[in-house]
């Protein structure tokens, strides 16, 4: 049974993520004084006596403004209501009921949805303050006292949610094999329009500004090729340009979102070209060991004749040389040009990523890679590699064990490396090594 979606609503700077964070129990959306923080729709599971949920937190509706920002906003908000089986409207106990909560409100009561309305920042315990009354007059019923910071109030208004939900019956349900894709790069490459152009719906913001994404969102996908959760990230600049709090943290966001994947795909801008950001970008999903597709956008804007494509590749794999291991695709988020094959490009790399070598087969590569190349020696003592076994995935992660670790130089670990690639492919994957001494 699909979970009923409760979409989170209200104007600018209520508290609405703050509750959205209290309610699921973990920091997900940002949270900040300024108004228009949360921009996009933020997903997240909530479960309560026995009832699961789906709660959406939407950016601030201001319906007299012509900024286009909060236009996008607006409209992001009014998708997540067109979704919703139940509206939260938030509202703050300081400042009464002004006129935009009037207007939120009749845009709300239009939709026909059950709406349920949450008066924020009632901190105090006790009696309900005498303010509460005056949210009457809004026409939509009861509204219920709710201090999200402390959590005074969230059961009650839990329990209002729920009251009419199907029960779902506790069982375990088979996990899917759901691959998890973060899509990373620096500002305005193209992000937002390749989540939205693959989930086929304006999910993201998108506009030319570039930083107009601060939350890491998540949509799921599942077509022909598989099932998917692509994460869309804001995008990440030179730390001298982080210079405020919301930046900051939607950077930290963007780390916890390679964290989570699977697979990270890089995107660059095919007009732009390659910057050093594309690079530090690039070596965040490397360090995680995650899977790594470099993906070339706005192709179908570059001026190209027949050599065009390998040309600017060959030049790609030059500047990635350190992840030369992963592949280069070059895709339109505009028209949809080889999202297709980019699909299957995920689920090769998820699986060269996951991909484990039994003990004999390494040895055997080892065996043959030592004849051909001696072991360096250093001072009269040469290394000695007594055997390798595969540790774990995700990366792959091969223990050596040898007589002296200093002597495994980096480019003996890199000629080993490339034996082993050259047998097993393990593109898209980066390799790890860890190193054993052992007495004779």
């Amino acid at each position: 049974m699909t979970k009923p979606v409760v979409a989170i609503v209200g104007r600018p700077n209520v508290g609405k993520s703050t509750l959205f964070n209290k309610l699921i129990g973990k920091r997900v959306s940002i949270v900040d004084d300024t108004p228009g923080v949360t921009r996009d729709r933020v997903f997240g599971d909530c479960e309560w006596c026995g009832y699961q949920m789906l709660l959406v937190d939407t950016g601030g509706i201001e319906p007299y403004s012509d900024d286009e920002l909060l236009l996008q906003m607006r409209r992001q908000a009014q998708l997540a209501i067109e979704s919703a089986s139940v509206i939260v409207l938030v509202t703050d106990v300081r400042s009464g009921v002004v006129a935009t909560d009037e207007e939120v409100a009749s845009i709300l009561i239009k939709s026909g949805k059950r709406i349920v309305l949450c008066v924020n920042k009632c901190d105090s315990l006790g009696e309900p303050p005498a303010q509460l009354y005056d949210f009457y007059k809004l026409g939509l019923g009861e509204p219920f006292p709710v201090s999200s910071v402390h959590g005074h109030g969230t059961g009650d208004l839990l329990d209002e949610i729920v009251s009419d939900f199907p029960k779902i019956e506790s069982q375990e349900q088979e996990q899917a094999d759901v691959i998890p894709v973060a899509v990373i790069g620096k500002p305005n490459v193209g992000k937002s329009s390749l989540v939205n152009k693959i989930i086929g719906e304006e999910r993201m913001i998108v506009t030319d500004i570039a930083g107009t994404t601060r939350d890491a969102t998540d949509s799921y996908v599942e077509n022909s090729f598989g099932q998917f959760i692509f994460i869309d990230t804001a995008g990440l600049r030179k730390k001298s340009k982080i210079d405020d709090f919301i930046e900051r943290y939607s950077a930290l966001r963007t780390d916890m979102a390679i964290d989570r994947a699977r697979v990270c795909v890089i995107m660059i801008d095919a007009l732009e070209g390659f910057t050093q950001q594309d690079s530090k970008v690039a070596g965040k999903a490397l360090d995680a060991g995650k899977g790594c597709i470099i993906c070339v956008n706005k192709w179908d804007a570059y001026e190209k004749d027949g050599k065009t494509m390998d040309v600017y590749r060959k030049q790609l794999m030059s500047d990635f040389s350190f992840m030369s291991f992963a592949p280069i695709i070059f895709i339109s988020a505009k028209t949809g040009q080889r999202i297709e094959r980019l699909y299957e490009l995920i689920k090769y790399v998820d699986a060269q990523n996951s991909m484990r070598i039994t003990t004999g087969q390494l040895n055997d590569i080892l065996s043959s890679a030592t004849l051909r190349v001696q072991p360096p020696t250093d001072k009269g003592k040469r290394l000695k590699i007594f055997y390798i076994t595969q540790a774990s995935t995700r990366p792959p992660t091969f223990v050596c064990f040898v007589n002296n670790a200093e002597l495994f130089h980096y480019s003996y670990q890199r000629y080993i490396e490339n034996q082993i690639r050259r047998v097993f492919g393990l593109e898209g994957t980066p390799i790890r090594f860890i190193l054993r001494e052992r007495d004779k």
